[in-house]
């Protein structure tokens, strides 16, 4: 047995602590066992400026299946929601290389690891196997931070990018959309674990990052409270160490959030630029905003696995 499996015998990857075999077939609390599930690989092009390139080039985009979290309003709830360990193409770590060259061939700008929290000693694997055979792309992890310091651990060297989300800074509203009161605390700890692995953020001349720790909050409704208290705090924390991410783009579901009325309706741009207008007071330059509407399902690809084989 790959000496990387054992990592998901009683699994205790992630702060769920579940236990459960994934070796042996089990699913976790994630919905995967330990075999790497992909649904996409490809091109992206909805990223910040500096990971899909200033002109739109496109990031390196390998979405995983499986999620630790229970976000009611999930964009990508087909991929991450589900039980059963059944979605998404079966790879091996020599296979999840590969595509890392594949889309290096495509040129995309970087290696972007969509929601690999709960694949991490496949994904350590598959990278140390890439990076010796030569790849030199910036590995960017997207995650949503609620994950270990000692998983991440398994990735310092590895990756050169953080790009967390923030979500919530209650316990009692990541309970409520969540499904864990610890969400916040975890976040923070992930969020300065990623800081030491990956310093400050630099970029090359054309404006791509190279490496850093770029922190994104998705602008929720009746959460513009949550949003600035999160905001003053990563600044007040890291300050011009870090980029923020300040995003508009949620998008209510409305077959998903039956049981949630309160979150059936957009963001208006009034509370967007209410946030964007006190990050600015704050100080704050080291930021990305977004411009004009954009709430749409268009921002959701397909996961159909493309570029998976």
């Amino acid at each position: 047995m790959d000496q990387y499996l054992q990592d998901y015998r009683q699994c205790r990857l992630c702060p769920r602590n579940c236990g459960a075999d994934r070796v042996g077939g089990q699913c976790g609390y994630c919905g995967v066992d330990a075999q790497i599930r992909v649904a996409r690989a490809a091109l992206h092009y909805w990223e910040e400026p500096c990971i899909s390139g200033p002109d739109g080039e496109g990031s390196g985009a390998v979405f995983f299946t499986g999620c630790n979290l229970g976000c009611v309003f999930c964009q990508n709830y087909k991929i991450s929601h589900q039980k059963n360990g059944t979605l998404g193409s079966v790879v091996s770590p020599q296979r999840l290389a590969e595509l890392f060259f594949s889309l290096k061939d495509q040129h995309a700008n970087n290696i972007n690891l969509v929601t690999a929290d709960v694949h991490i000693p496949a994904v350590a694997e598959a990278l140390a196997i890439a990076k010796a055979q030569g790849l030199e792309l910036p590995v960017i992890f997207n995650s949503s931070a609620y994950v270990t310091v000692d998983s991440l651990r398994r990735l310092e060297g590895l990756v050169d990018v953080y790009l967390p989300d923030f979500k919530f800074y209650t316990a009692k509203k990541a309970a409520k959309y969540l499904h864990t009161r610890d969400y916040p605390d975890v976040a923070r700890t992930a969020i300065a674990e990623m800081v030491r692995q990956a310093g400050e953020c630099c970029f090359d001349d054309a404006g791509k990052i190279r490496k850093g720790v770029i922190v994104r909050h998705l602008l929720m409704p009746h959460g513009l409270l949550e949003a600035k208290m999160i905001v003053k705090e990563l600044y007040q924390r890291y300050g011009d160490g870090i980029y923020l991410s300040l995003m508009n783009q949620y998008t209510p579901i409305a077959a998903q959030l039956k049981a949630y009325p309160e979150l059936q309706k957009a963001v208006t741009e009034a509370e967007y630029t209410e946030l964007i207008e006190y990050a600015l007071s704050l100080g704050i330059t080291h930021a990305y905003m977004q411009e004009g509407g954009t709430v749409s399902e268009s921002f959701i690809p397909a996961f159909d696995g493309t570029g998976v084989f």
